[in-house]
């Protein structure tokens, strides 16, 4: 199995027992009922929430008994929450896949022809946020699932959406949660962090010019490529997310996992999930036609995103 570590640091010892009581730490000097926030549905996001409940309760001497945790959603619902009831302590994830009101807020209905978002709308997320202590936030994946993506300015006049590239909607949405971030965020009571992009592994002659496919039957990372960068993942975006994290300044911590989750072409669920969909025969016959390399396995890389979060905490 393999794990990212840095060259020339080491992180913290990432124990669960460790990671409670720095959540219950941190919580009681807020004064708060305990919640930390993860925000939107891609690979960062939706991967990393079920890993941070797995090491609490898995990673040491079961430091949580059985009668004192508590798993209120089950994925079909905008919010799921894992409690540890010992620690006054609670992991949500919380579904809002582009950041602002958008048609794709529904959970499980969300697979559409077309985005369509209130870019400055997000008021019925931001009731859910303001509960939080710890906020993640990640948006990436769902802006470049089409070619355009519409704009409802007035809800009341569906017919008339322009229509934006995905960085420009991005950033339009970005713009509206940093404006909530700046002026409705309490920094003395809530810290917030937003997660880079989750890189994916479609191409495999981007690693290995010789071979045309994708992760399909990777078994290694990238190790003699320093400073491999996909085009899974998309500079542009990144520098404009940037900028908007650097006007906010401190109120916001960014945690880079782009660049080490680059490496990780092994760390796909690849044919081994469960598919929704039914295969034809053509595509069962060439596995790498349906392998996921979008989303990540658990255990897999996400942990060591957590791993960055908790040394952040």
């Amino acid at each position: 199995m393999h794990k990212w570590s840095r060259k020339k640091a080491q992180l913290f010892f990432f124990l669960s027992l460790s990671a409670l009581f720095m959540l219950s730490f941190l919580l009681l000097t807020t004064h708060s009922t305990g919640t930390a926030v993860q925000v939107g549905p891609n690979g960062a996001s939706r991967r990393s929430q079920p890993s941070f409940p797995t090491y609490v309760t898995t990673n040491f001497s079961s430091p949580l008994s059985d009668g004192n945790r508590v798993l209120e959603g089950n994925g079909y619902q905008s919010l799921t929450i894992f409690k540890a009831e010992e620690y006054n302590a609670s992991v949500e994830f919380y579904w809002a896949p582009l950041i602002v009101e958008s048609n794709s807020d529904d959970p499980v209905n969300h697979r559409l022809d077309h985005r369509i978002i209130r870019p400055n709308s997000l008021l019925k997320h931001a009731s859910e946020w303001e509960k939080a202590d710890i906020l993640v936030f990640n948006s990436y994946l769902w802006w470049r699932s089409g070619p355009k993506i519409k704009l409802l300015w007035d809800i009341d006049d569906t017919a008339n959406c322009e229509a934006a590239d995905g960085v420009d909607a991005m950033k339009l949405a970005l713009e509206t949660w940093a404006k909530w971030v700046f002026y409705r965020m309490n920094p003395i009571k809530q810290q917030a962090f937003f997660v880079t992009m989750s890189p994916t592994h479609l191409w495999s002659r981007e690693w290995n010019p010789a071979r045309e496919g994708n992760c399909y039957g990777e078994m290694t990372p990238i190790n003699d490529n320093e400073g491999y960068w996909g085009t899974g993942s998309d500079l542009d975006t990144m520098r404009m997310v940037e900028k908007i994290m650097n006007n906010l300044g401190s109120r916001v911590k960014v945690i880079n996992i782009t660049q080490l989750s680059e490496y990780r072409k092994d760390g796909h669920p690849s044919i081994y999930r469960k598919f929704w969909e039914a295969f034809t025969e053509e595509q069962l016959s060439n596995p790498s036609s349906y392998a996921d390399c979008i989303h990540w396995c658990l255990p897999g890389v996400p942990d060591i995103w957590n791993e960055l979060l908790f040394n952040f905490l």
